[in-house]
C-alpha cells in the first residue's frame, strides 16, 4: 500500500471513529438501564448538539411549540424566566415575538437527506416500496438474526464478523433485487470490498463526498439505524471494560453506507438524482434554523421556572430530628425513594434515613446457585471485580439445591421455548392466543407476593434458605474489610450507629412488560437491589469484619444489627430479609419498625394514587394496598408505575438539610457530610459516579420525551421482543427501538415527564466543587456545556448559587 493510500485510510478511519463516538450504548432488555443518549456529545455544547442532531436525524432537544405555549398560558413560565433565558442565550428576538412564535404552528426539524431519500422521490410510494424503508428493514432483520441468542431458528454466518457475514448474504440474497426491481444489485454487491474500511473509502469517493463532510455524512448514515447502532455501541462499551476492542459499530456503519452506494445509478448529469441530492444537501446544511434557537430559549425558561420553585423549597427550614437514632435506613438515591423516606421519617423522630447508590458500593456480579448465568449488579459505567453466589451455609445442601434447580430449569427450557426471553409482549400474547390465557390469569389472580423475584425452579422454602454470600475467608479478609470501610465512609455512617440499620434496595413488579428491568435499580444494572443489600448486611454483621473495621477507627457497637430489605416501587411494600435470624434482643424493636414501614407504605400509596388514576382516599388500608398489587400483576397494564418520570434534581447533602421537605418524588438524594470530607475524596466519588448515573437517567427520560421516535421505543402495545433480549421492534420491523415507551412518559392525556436538564445541589464549599471539576474532564464537559446544572447549597434561608465552569 502506498503512502497516499495509507494517508487516505487513516483519514477515513478518523472520520469513522468520530461518527461512531457520538452513539451512546443501549443495554439489552434483561439489563435495561437508563442511558444518556447524548453521552457521545458531552464535548459539544447543548446548543451545538441541538444543531447537529437536527441536521443528522431531525432530532430536537426541546419540545414542540404548543407545549411551551401551554406552560406560558398556565403561568408556569413567566416573563422573568423568559427574559433570563433570552439573556443567557443572547437571543436577538423580542419577548413578544417569542410568545407569538410558540402560539403558532409547531416547528418540524429537517434532516440532511441521503441519496436513497432522493431516489425515493422518483418512486411511486403509494404502489411500490421506498429505498429508505427497504434498506432499514433489510439491515434490521439481518442484525436481529445475526445477534440473536435465543429466538431465531436461522442465523447468518456468526463465525464471521458482522460486515463479512452481511456481505456474503447480500451477494446471494435476491429478495431486495426482485422487490425493488434493481437488476444490477447483485453485480454491484460483488464489486464491494471485503474490508469494511476499504469499502467505506470506496463509498465516500464514489459518491464524491468532500472530505470536510465525511464526519457529518457518516453520522447521518449511522443515525438512520441508530437503534442497532446503540446496541453495537453497547458491545464496544463492554469490550472496553474488559480492556478489549470491538469493531461491530464500525462494521454496521459500513453496511448502511454501502446501501447508499448500492442504490446509486452512477449518473452525474445535470438532472441526475445525485446532482439533486447534492444541491439539497448543501441547501439544508447551510441553513441555520431560527426556530430551533427560539425553542431552546423556551426550554431554558422552563428550567429556570423549576429552579426557582425548587430553590424556594430548599431555602425552607427542614424538620429537626431529636434524640439518638433508633433506626437508620439507607435507600437507593432513586427519586422514588424520596416519597417513601419522607413518610417513613414522619413515623418517628428516632427514624433516620440516608441515600446511597443502590448497588451499595459492592463491585459485584451475581451467579444464582445451580446456574451458569452471571449478571452484573452494579452501574453500567463500572466493571465487576467480585462474584456473589448463594449459599445455605451447608455445603451438602447447596449441592442438593443446585441439582434441583438445574433439573427444573432444563424442564422449563424444554417445555417453554420463550423461557429465556426477559419478558413477553402484547404481540406475543396475540400470537399464542388462548394457550397463553391460563398463564396470564394465574399471574393476575393468583399472585405470589414475592416482589417479582424469580425463584428459578426452587420452592419458597428452599429459596428462603439461600442467601447471596460474599466469601470472607482468611485470605480475602483484609480486602473485605477495606470494602466495608469504603462503603460505610461513602454512606457517611462511621459513628453514631442505631441499634437497627436497614439496607433497603429496590425493585418493581409488572407483568407482560419487556422493559420491566428498566423499572428496577439502574445502579444494579437493571436488577433489583436485593442481592447487594443482603450481601452487604452479612458482611457488616460478620465478627471478623467488625474487628477489622475497629482497627481502622470504625467501631460498630455490638448492639447494632444490619438488616437487608427491598422496597417494591410498584406496590410500595417493603420486604425484610432474614427476619428470623435477628437476635432476640432486637425482636420487639423489629416489630415496631415493621409497623412503621407499613404505615409509610400506605402514606406513599396515598400520595402516588392520583398520578395512577386511582381514587383511594376513602378506601381502607387493605383496599389501597390491594389496588396497587392488582395493578402490578395486571398483564394488560401498560403503566404499572411511573418509574423515574419527572426526575429533575439531585441533592448531595446531609439528610438534615432536606428532612421534612416535600420534593415531590423528583429529586435524587445522596447523603454527604462535608465536615467529614476535608480532602474532597467522598465528594469526588459522588460527582464522578452517582452524579454521572443521575445524568444518564435524567437525559434518558429527556430524550425519550423530546424525541420518542429516535430515543424512545414508541407504543408499548406494539412491542415485539428481538433476539430474546436485544431490544424491541415497534411492530414487525423498522429499526431496533431503544429508550422508554410512550406509555412511560405520557398518560394518554398529557406528559407525565417534564424534560428538564438535571439540577445538582451540593452542600460543600464552592472551592471544593471547583477543584473536583478541574480534575475531571467529563465534569468540565457536562457542566461547561450545559448538560446539567450545578449549584452550591448554602445555609437554609439563602438561595443556591450556581457553579459555572
Amino acid at each position: 500500500m502506498s503512502q497516499a493510500q495509507d494517508t487516505l485510510r487513516a483519514q477515513v478511519e478518523a472520520a469513522v471513529v468520530s461518527a461512531c463516538a457520538h452513539i451512546a450504548p443501549a443495554w439489552p432488555l434483561d439489563q435495561m438501564i437508563a442511558v444518556n443518549p447524548y453521552w457521545g456529545r458531552a464535548h459539544q455544547s447543548f446548543t451545538k448538539a441541538a444543531k447537529l442532531l437536527e441536521l443528522t436525524a431531525a432530532s430536537p432537544l426541546s419540545m414542540r411549540n404548543d407545549y411551551y405555549a401551554q406552560l406560558w398560558q398556565d403561568g408556569v413560565i413567566q416573563e422573568s424566566h423568559l427574559q433570563q433565558a433570552m439573556d443567557e442565550l443572547s437571543s436577538e428576538h423580542s419577548m413578544t415575538h417569542l410568545v407569538s412564535f410558540v402560539g403558532g404552528k409547531n416547528y418540524k426539524p429537517l434532516a440532511l437527506p441521503l441519496l436513497s431519500d432522493c431516489y425515493d422521490k422518483t418512486r411511486d410510494l403509494n404502489h411500490e416500496p421506498g429505498w429508505h424503508e427497504t434498506v432499514t428493514f433489510q439491515v434490521s432483520q439481518f442484525c436481529a438474526a445475526y445477534f440473536d441468542e435465543y429466538q431465531a431458528a436461522w442465523h447468518p454466518h456468526k463465525d464471521a464478523p458482522l460486515y463479512a457475514s452481511w456481505l456474503n448474504e447480500v451477494r446471494h440474497d435476491r429478495s431486495v433485487r426482485v422487490l425493488m426491481h434493481s437488476d444490477d444489485l447483485i453485480a454491484r454487491a460483488d464489486a464491494m470490498h471485503s474490508d469494511p474500511i476499504e469499502q467505506l473509502t470506496q463509498v465516500l469517493r464514489s459518491l464524491d463526498i468532500p472530505p470536510e463532510q465525511w464526519d457529518l455524512w457518516l453520522e447521518t448514515v449511522l443515525m438512520r439505524v441508530s437503534g442497532w447502532a446503540a446496541a453495537c455501541s453497547y458491545r464496544a462499551w463492554q469490550a472496553n471494560l474488559r480492556g478489549e476492542t470491538d469493531t461491530t459499530l464500525m462494521e454496521l456503519l459500513a453496511i448502511r453506507a454501502s446501501w447508499e452506494w448500492l442504490v446509486d445509478s452512477g449518473g452525474r448529469e445535470d438532472d441526475s438524482v445525485w446532482v439533486r441530492w447534492r444541491a439539497l444537501w448543501d441547501k439544508i446544511g447551510n441553513y441555520d434554523s431560527l426556530s430551533r434557537s427560539k425553542l431552546l430559549v423556551w426550554q431554558r425558561a422552563h428550567e429556570l421556572a423549576y429552579q426557582e420553585q425548587l430553590a424556594q423549597v430548599l431555602m425552607q427550614k427542614p424538620s429537626a430530628a431529636s434524640g439518638a437514632p433508633e433506626v437508620q435506613a439507607f435507600f437507593c438515591i432513586d427519586v422514588r425513594s424520596e416519597v417513601f423516606r419522607r413518610h417513613f421519617e414522619a413515623q418517628s423522630d428516632g427514624i433516620r434515613t440516608g441515600g446511597f447508590a443502590g448497588f451499595f458500593g459492592l463491585p459485584i456480579d451475581y451467579t444464582p446457585l445451580g446456574t451458569q448465568s452471571t449478571r452484573a449488579q452494579l452501574p453500567g459505567l463500572l466493571a465487576p471485580s467480585l462474584n456473589v453466589t448463594d449459599s445455605s451455609g451447608d455445603a451438602s445442601k447447596d449441592v442438593e439445591l443446585a441439582t434441583i434447580r438445574r433439573v427444573k430449569l432444563q424442564e422449563k427450557a424444554s417445555l417453554w421455548p420463550f423461557s429465556n426471553v426477559p419478558a413477553s409482549s402484547f404481540s406475543l400474547v396475540e400470537t399464542l392466543g388462548m394457550g397463553y390465557l391460563g398463564k396470564l390469569l394465574k399471574a393476575s389472580f393468583f399472585k405470589a407476593d414475592n416482589n417479582g423475584v424469580d425463584k428459578l425452579g426452587l420452592s419458597e422454602d428452599d429459596c428462603c434458605s439461600l442467601r447471596p454470600t460474599l466469601g470472607v475467608d482468611a485470605e480475602v479478609l483484609p480486602s473485605r474489610v477495606d470494602l466495608a470501610a469504603g462503603v460505610l465512609t461513602g454512606m457517611g455512617l462511621t459513628s453514631n450507629f442505631a441499634p437497627l440499620v436497614l439496607l433497603v434496595g429496590h425493585g418493581s413488579t409488572s407483568q407482560n412488560n419487556p422493559q420491566r428491568a428498566g423499572l428496577d435499580c439502574g445502579a444494579c444494572c437493571g436488577q433489583t437491589g436485593e442481592v447487594n443489600a443482603r450481601a452487604l448486611a452479612q458482611l457488616l454483621n460478620h465478627k471478623e469484619i467488625r474487628r477489622g473495621l475497629a482497627e481502622r477507627g470504625i467501631v460498630i457497637p455490638k448492639t447494632t444489627y444490619f438488616m437487608a430489605a427491598l422496597h417494591n416501587t410498584t406496590t410500595e411494600d417493603v420486604t425484610l430479609y432474614e427476619a428470623e435470624a435477628v437476635p432476640a434482643s432486637w425482636q420487639s424493636q423489629l416489630a415496631q419498625v415493621e409497623l412503621q414501614l407499613a404505615r409509610a407504605s400506605d402514606a406513599a400509596r396515598l400520595e402516588r394514587a392520583p398520578t395512577l388514576g386511582l381514587e383511594l382516599t376513602e378506601a381502607s388500608i387493605e383496599k389501597r394496598r390491594a389496588a396497587f398489587v392488582r395493578r402490578a400483576y395486571d398483564w394488560s397494564q401498560t403503566r404499572p408505575e411511573w418509574g423515574l418520570t419527572n426526575n429533575a434534581a439531585f441533592v448531595i447533602a446531609p439528610r438534615e438539610r432536606t428532612r421534612g421537605l416535600c420534593l415531590e418524588g423528583r429529586s435524587f438524594l445522596h447523603d454527604y457530610h462535608p465536615e467529614q470530607d476535608a480532602d474532597g475524596a467522598v465528594l469526588t466519588q459522588i460527582m464522578t459516579a452517582p452524579m454521572i448515573v443521575t445524568n444518564w437517567i435524567n437525559l434518558q427520560y429527556f430524550g425519550s420525551t423530546v424525541d420518542n421516535q429516535r430515543f424512545g421505543s414508541g407504543n408499548k402495545t406494539l412491542h415485539n421482543v428481538v433476539g430474546g433480549r436485544l431490544g424491541v421492534f415497534e411492530g414487525n420491523g423498522g429499526d431496533l427501538r431503544i429508550g422508554l415507551a410512550w406509555q412511560s412518559i405520557h398518560d394518554g392525556q398529557q406528559y407525565r415527564h417534564e424534560p428538564l436538564r438535571l439540577n445538582v445541589y451540593i452542600d460543600a464549599p464552592m472551592e471544593r466543587i471547583a477543584a473536583i471539576v478541574a480534575e475531571h474532564e467529563i465534569l468540565q464537559q457536562l457542566i461547561g456545556n450545559d448538560w446539567l446544572y450545578v449549584f452550591q447549597l448554602p445555609e437554609p434561608g439563602s438561595p443556591p448559587r450556581r457553579y459555572k465552569h
